[in-house]
């Protein structure tokens, strides 16, 4: 069994609206309560998160935007976008959010633990240097990835987003930069509207950003085509020192913000081979972390098969039948043979 750790703190709970809002503190209550359950109570390693300083947001984040979330904290409530919030406690969630993910990224470095799930919240993807987006304050992972160049010397890091949106904030962070290999599954056209096949990167981070936009429909074992048909592939030529995982559960197939139709044992898959390519080119250094998800008994169904799936257990027969299926290659072939041609100067895709 894998030794896996796990990011979770009651303070992510102090993220709160005023009125409804699908990225509620009830996402994260639904996974503490999964974790006190008896097959999964005390099976990880606990680690506790800290609060990211200054100067690491500013890896990412303009000075004058931390300023700008900083400020929040003096006040009762605000909209920093149409979509995102902030109560006075908004600025340290968000703050210990980033610091999750960075003693998470010490502990996989150090060998402490194989691997990690941080469960936090405020999210982060759609975060831009200079302003909120889409229920994000800090882009965790790209503060993240920053850190681990930074601190541990790695210039090989692999970003995989499967989130139902595209993560624009973590691609801009890297746009340029061939240290991060961006690589996204997500609905398209939909928010934020970035994310086309042709968007590769640029100047020397060409070909180090690969986007698989997708229309509606998608399920198991279309999304694991995709994965062993362009990322796994990708993944191994890359050879990554660090795996990054933004975790979005709103691909699943009931989430009320999207269209896709990935199951629990769908979201096992897609982890299975992430940790079967990352053995290979990292010693299997991979560090997930919670992006979206609105469902909530998915979210708490799928991120439990997850966490299982990291720690080295088999789906069990029955659990993963509807994988059986072939892929739906109408529906996504397509895509697929795009995104090849769009890649074909960078990697050897098949």
């Amino acid at each position: 069994m894998a030794k896996t750790g796990i990011v979770r703190d009651v303070r992510y709970l102090d993220h709160q609206a005023n009125t409804y809002h699908p990225e509620s503190h009830h996402r994260l209550e639904v996974i503490h309560q999964m974790l006190q359950e008896p097959g999964m109570k005390g099976k990880f390693v606990e680690i506790q998160p800290r609060l990211a300083v200054r100067e690491e947001l500013e890896l990412i984040h303009v000075p004058r935007y931390v300023q700008f979330v900083a400020a929040t904290a003096e006040r009762d409530y605000a909209m920093l976008d149409p979509d995102t919030y902030a109560c006075p406690k908004s600025y340290e969630t968000a703050r210990l959010a980033a610091g999750g993910v960075l003693v998470a990224v010490d502990q996989v470095m150090a060998g402490t633990v194989d691997n990690v799930f941080a469960f936090i919240r405020p999210p982060g993807h759609h975060a831009e240097a200079s302003r909120a987006m889409g229920f994000c304050l800090f882009n965790n992972v790209a503060i993240a990835a920053a850190y681990a160049i930074r601190k541990h010397k790695i210039h090989r890091i692999l970003i995989i987003d499967w989130d139902l949106h595209h993560g624009n904030g973590t691609q801009h962070s890297f746009y340029e930069n061939p240290e991060v290999l961006y690589f996204s599954t997500h609905q398209f056209p939909y928010y934020p509207g970035t994310g086309s096949v042709n968007e590769v990167g640029n100047g020397k981070g060409q070909g180090f950003t690969v986007n698989v936009p997708l229309t509606p429909g998608p399920g198991d074992a279309e999304y694991m085509h995709i994965f062993e048909e362009i990322l796994e592939p990708i993944a191994l030529e890359y050879k990554p020192d660090l795996v990054f995982v933004s975790a979005g559960f709103d691909i699943y197939y009931q989430d009320p913000l999207g269209g896709m139709q990935v199951t629990p044992a769908g979201f096992a898959n897609l982890t299975k081979i992430i940790l079967g390519f990352s053995e290979k080119t990292c010693q299997g250094k991979v560090v997930f972390l919670l992006e979206g998800g609105y469902h909530l008994e998915g979210l708490r169904d799928s991120a439990r098969e997850v966490l299982k799936t990291q720690q080295g257990e088999v789906l069990t027969k029955g659990r993963d039948e509807n994988l059986r299926k072939v892929a739906d290659k109408q529906m996504v072939g397509p895509i697929i043979r795009k995104v090849k041609e769009a890649q074909k100067p960078f990697w050897k895709l098949g």
